[in-house]
């Protein structure tokens, strides 16, 4: 199974988005909700850039509204036209449906209610968590040190996303926020608390725990009386709440055109709550004034987080970390005098993007199904800039150029630098040659070309448009990072700069043939998921896994884990923004001669560890092992029988065929017989002791 095949790698990874380009999109209608009367320009303008997101994103539906002086003046849907690619036409073009998952947005509703509590002094942000949270404990001691404002601002040096049973299919059960201390208690920190902003769900997780801690309420029950019912919001839920579910945008897998059931990320704090676009545009209408929180809370969301710790002296960037945001400087806004604050979000199917712009009391807010969040930020930025534009506020829109600099002779001790470095997601072989080239080979994808930069008088390596450049910056640390900036820009959306540590320089790390051995045969391996619920996406995401190369790994490395021993690799990198987010500490354990992994809780199985299913006389059974695991098996001699499945109260089963995809699944289409594939594989989870009767048909 190709997915299978790389999990391994893909395990390294917390997310992997393929941004890809289509055709236009058909204009929709407006929406059904009620909206002011706009300029032309202004609806214009709106709908171009929420179609540019619609189209380079290649999202099945998207949905907009801009917020101005406490009304929605623009606001409008569009789905995606047959025959733009792999995005589907929805089953149903209703414009009813205006709800989407809005992801890490979630997060600003969890820091307004965590600044809500500081400004009743029932929390300090510089008090540490255990205060509020007693049994918070981890296996390292300096979880201690970790405040309530390094949760807000991610410094707090927890290693990332703790979301094993977190994202499910029309299933609303809290256990990964439930037990997300239980889960921690066994994980050690990548950074000490404070040292850099990196990325990090857990830290939001934990910021909900302590609101209901401080609150004595369930987070959404708290959410409700104190930011929904206040600032006028009718259309904002989470999983599990009473609402009417068919208002969901539908969401979609790969190019089938049949919609995917409910979207539930159950870690709501981190980003689980869902929202129509009016209602967001309206909550980030809402923190321009001082409806929810006082101006100097605001202030202080709106401060340089991200100052406080390691990051670049450019900040020219997407990301510009305060409490909660994203970004509290974005371009084109900053750079004329304007406060713009940003926050995306993304689950596997939904993206979101909100800006707020609180000195001109104006916000915007596009919702897809599909497609990246970076996107719909952008297309949000472009319609506040015709808002702005409309009230006679013109800005400066240039596009920022890197000053240029002439080739020169390279001192010899950049030299030095050379060798390799590693973010989470991508690991990197860096030359540096006497004569000034520095070349750059991706691991991952080992057949493409080096990259060439050529030095230049400022200290900079250019590449041959001179659009782009990179360098080695010496931090505080004691770390030499590979610092990128470049500056890209796309029609109807503008700019996208980037300034920012794309990765830091590996540490030499010497293992004997024998443990490297170990690991190369490791890093192979094929995998199969065993501790997450039968509803959960990940078992859809395992078909999501294409076919790609063998990638080259760093010699002592495991991706980007330093290998300790056999057992063991540690997570390790310090790498500020989000090229260190989502770290994880890999165990290898055996168990009857079969190879098992456990990465922050998540749980594998080497494939060569499921038997093949049994037939027996044409009936049989399985039960879900009393740990909770899966019962994985192949389909080996069962190959061409149909098999009928007597479910279980709570339990499920999904089909995967020779190339992993799935062909039958009793949670997304309520199957309960499937004939079985050559080559293929079967799970089957539930409950602890959970018992699937299977019958057979040849």
């Amino acid at each position: 199974m190709k997915y299978l095949q790389t999990r391994c790698r893909a395990l390294l990874l917390a997310l992997v988005l393929a941004l890809s380009l289509t055709a236009p999109a058909l204009a929709a209608e407006p929406s059904a909700s009620p909206a002011e009367p706009a300029a032309p320009t202004l609806d214009s303008a709106a709908q171009s850039a929420a179609k540019a997101a619609l189209t380079y994103s290649a999202a099945n539906s998207i949905s907009w509204a801009v917020w101005e002086d406490g009304r929605i003046t623009v606001s409008g849907s569009e789905t995606a036209a047959q025959g733009t690619g792999e995005a589907p036409l929805p089953s149903s073009a209703d414009l009813d449906q205006d709800l989407y998952g809005v992801g890490s947005v979630s997060k600003i509703y969890t820091t307004v209610a965590v600044m809500q509590l500081a400004e009743r002094g029932r929390l300090s942000l510089d008090a540490p968590v255990t205060r509020y949270l007693p049994d918070f404990k981890m296996a390292d001691p300096r979880y201690r040190q970790i405040t309530v404002r390094m949760l807000l601002n991610h410094s707090s040096g927890l290693m990332g996303s703790t979301f094993t049973d977190a994202m499910l299919f029309d299933d609303a059960d809290p256990a990964a926020t439930d037990q997300l201390l239980e889960r921690l208690a066994t994980q050690r920190l990548k950074a000490d608390p404070g040292a850099y902003s990196v990325y990090c769900n857990d830290g939001f997780t934990l910021a909900e725990l302590v609101v209901e801690a401080v609150s004595g309420k369930d987070f959404m029950d708290y959410v409700q009386a104190n930011i929904l019912t206040p600032a006028g919001l009718d259309s904002t839920f989470a999983p599990g709440g009473s609402f009417d579910t068919g208002r969901l945008a539908d969401t979609y897998f790969g190019a089938d055109p049949c919609p995917l059931p409910q979207d539930c990320l159950n870690v709501v704090g981190a980003g689980g709550i869902y929202a129509s676009a009016a209602d967001l545009a309206a909550f980030g209408g809402a923190l321009t004034g001082t409806k929810l929180l006082r101006q100097t809370s605001l202030a202080a969301m709106a401060a340089p987080e991200y100052a406080r710790g390691i990051w670049p002296d450019d900040t020219l960037d997407l990301l510009s970390y305060g409490l909660g945001w994203d970004a509290v400087e974005w371009f084109p806004f900053r750079q004329n005098g304007i406060t713009a604050l940003v926050k995306g979000g993304d689950t596997l199917v939904y993206h979101a993007g909100l800006v707020v712009l609180p000195e001109h009391h104006m916000a915007a807010a596009v919702l897809s199904s599909g497609g990246v969040s970076t996107y719909n930020e952008l297309a949000a930025a472009q319609m506040l800039a015709a808002a702005l534009k409309a009230k006679g506020v013109e800005l400066d829109e240039s596009v920022p150029v890197i000053p240029q600099s002439a080739p020169a002779a390279m001192p010899g001790e950049l030299m030095e630098n050379a060798g390799y470095y590693g973010s989470t997601a991508a690991q990197y072989q860096v030359a540096v040659s006497a004569d000034g080239v520095l070349s750059m080979r991706c691991l991952a994808y080992p057949s493409l070309p080096a990259q060439t930069f050529t030095y230049c008088a400022d200290g900079t390596f250019r590449d041959a448009s001179g659009a782009a450049c990179v360098q080695f910056v010496k931090e505080s640390n004691g770390e030499t990072y590979l610092y990128q900036k470049a500056v890209g820009q796309l029609p109807e959306l503008g700019v996208m700069p980037a300034s920012n540590y794309a990765a830091v320089k590996l540490p030499e790390n010497t293992v004997s043939q024998d443990v490297a051995d170990f690991w190369a045969d490791i890093y192979t391996l094929s995998v199969l998921p065993m501790n997450e619920k039968y509803t959960s996406q990940v078992y859809l995401a395992v078909a999501s896994t294409g076919t790609e190369e063998t990638p080259e790994t760093v010699p002592g490395y495991f991706g980007a884990a330093r290998i300790a021993d056999k057992t063991s690799a540690r997570y390790e990198l310090q790498v500020p923004g989000t090229g260190g987010r989502d770290g994880q500490d890999i165990t290898v354990s055996s168990r009857d001669g079969v190879t098992w992994l456990q990465a922050n809780g998540a749980l594998y199985m080497e494939e060569a560890g499921a038997p093949d299913l049994f037939t027996g006389d044409g009936r049989s059974y399985t039960t879900v092992q009393e740990d909770g695991c899966a019962r994985w098996y192949h389909a080996a001699g069962a190959a061409g029988k149909t098999m009928t499945v007597q479910l279980p109260e709570d339990g499920g089963f999904w089909v995967y065929d020779a190339d992993g995809q799935v062909t039958a699944s009793s949670v997304l289409w309520g199957d309960t017989s499937a004939v079985l594939p050559e080559g293929g594989l079967l799970v089957f989870a539930g409950d602890p002791g959970a018992r699937f009767h299977l019958s057979f048909q040849s």
